[in-house]
């Protein structure tokens, strides 16, 4: 069965009388609002619930899944310890999801209470859970839910998480129901916790309308700066809702919208229908990814496409070799070679050599784009279907040289080594966000993990940016 129902639901904790008691009246419109939106969703007949919070653990690389065996939270931490929640974890549900998000790409983790701990989160649900749950658990609805949270990851890929959802519900055969939970702006008034922003108002009124004209592309493309400068918490959920209803007829109706905490707060529910071929968003937003993918190619310069064809073949469980005549004479002599992978403007791996290990500048390139893509401790290992979002930069390096200070370095024109014992670190050149000298050796030196005001020998370094 199909994803059955969806809604947009605000989280102010003082939205509940327990919390706000005299103060929740004041936003009487949205409680209204979201007992209607769980009456609505009583009726959908939803055997399951999808929660997508803003606020539990985020990533920018990806999406975690809570996979508690139970769900509980409470409004303890703001002053309502009588307001409980234990639920049961339809991990069913969120095992599927996790599959057809991993089919597609999408990095995801299944947080357990081990991984919890190793991350230093908590897996108790959150109040952009727990807010809106006490409303639709006021309406009569009782019912297992799947948590997922958030990433910090494009609108395009956000919603192709969504679509996971929405094949995952197909999969499971059970009706279920998509909640998103999120705030629009907090920039509304001078009082506003992010204080006031003109924009705010601004995404708030474009937003309300294009979901409540169930545009789905303008959302997806809705200006970054002013989506930056709105301050909300409600985009990213949305957006993930929205691919569980792709290629679907959808009513959508905005039942509320008020911001008189200077938070915007908007309560919409959206009814999918029929199948129809104009909305599958998904399959428009995928060619217009796939053409991206073919024009990075095709501008790659012999190092980024070596390295990327040693990832694909080692994700096919190849080898990759290269014979000396395929190699231009340029890259035959071996040096020092680092190759960095990104992926949505955002670092993916990256591991290097500053003297060579193998016979030439190529060879180097292949074993280090492969242990780049699956050997950075920093990230998990590159899934196959990663490889073609990739920008792939191979940076050659001249031998390094010592220097007396900070005078002798330049973060555009040099990499800096620092040493101090058997401790080093090493930082490229014209890296995003560093202008200066000092901010270069101190990022070096806390990867190496020498304590500052400790003795340290510099060398520096050009390289040749391949791309």
């Amino acid at each position: 069965m199909p994803v059955v129902f969806c809604g947009v639901c605000p989280h102010p904790p003082v939205m509940v009388p327990e919390v706000g008691k005299e103060q929740s009246d004041i936003v009487i419109k949205s409680r209204q609002a979201m007992l209607e939106l769980g009456r609505r969703l009583k009726e959908s007949g939803a055997r399951s619930l999808v929660f997508i919070s803003p606020h539990g653990p985020v990533f920018s690389d990806g999406i975690a899944i809570n996979a508690g065996k139970t769900l509980k939270g409470s409004l303890k931490g703001f002053g309502a310890p009588g307001v409980r929640f234990k639920l049961q974890n339809d991990l069913r549900l969120a095992s599927a999801i996790d599959q057809k998000a991993h089919k597609a790409g999408i990095i995801t983790l299944m947080m357990e209470e081990s991984s919890a701990r190793q991350y230093g989160v908590s897996l108790d649900l959150d109040h952009g859970i727990t807010v809106p749950l006490y409303f639709i658990r006021e309406a009569g609805v009782d019912l297992p839910v799947a948590v997922v949270y958030m990433g910090l990851l494009p609108p395009d890929r956000l919603y192709r998480f969504g679509m996971a959802i929405g094949e995952a519900v197909e999969e499971t055969g059970e009706k279920a129901a998509v909640i998103a939970s999120g705030d629009l702006s907090h920039c509304l008034t001078e009082e506003a916790p992010g204080g006031y922003n003109p924009a705010g108002k601004e995404f708030d009124r474009e937003i309300a309308s294009l979901l409540g004209g169930a545009d789905v592309m303008g959302i997806i493309n809705l200006e970054a700066g002013l989506v930056e400068k709105a301050g909300e918490c409600g985009l990213r959920p949305i957006t993930i809702m929205l691919g569980a209803l792709d290629g679907r007829r959808v009513d959508a109706e905005v039942l509320s919208y008020e911001g008189p905490f200077g938070v915007g707060y908007m309560v919409a529910a959206l009814t999918p229908g029929e199948p129809e071929s104009g909305r599958e968003f998904g399959r428009v937003i995928g060619e217009s990814r796939r053409s991206v993918a073919e024009s990075r190619k095709k501008g790659e310069g012999f190092l980024p496409r070596l390295a990327r064809e040693a990832l694909e073949n080692y994700s096919r469980g190849g080898q990759y070799s290269i014979s000396q005549e395929d190699i231009p004479g340029e890259f035959r002599k071996p040096a020092g070679v680092f190759v960095s992978l990104k992926k949505d403007g955002q670092l993916r791996g990256c591991i290097g050599t500053t003297l060579p290990q193998y016979g030439s500048i190529a060879e180097e390139t292949v074993n280090n784009a492969i242990s780049a893509g699956h050997r950075d401790p920093r990230f998990l290992p590159l899934d196959p279907g990663e490889i073609d979002d990739l920008d792939i930069s191979v940076d050659v390096l001249y031998p390094p040289e010592p220097v007396h200070g900070l005078e002798e370095l330049d973060p555009l024109r040099y990499g800096v080594i620092v040493k101090s014992g058997r401790k080093q670190g090493l930082l490229l050149p014209n890296l995003e966000g560093i202008d200066t000298a000092q901010e270069q050796v101190d990022i070096a030196r806390q990867k190496a993990g020498i304590e500052a005001g400790a003795p340290v020998e510099l060398e520096r370094f050009e390289v040749i940016r391949h791309k």
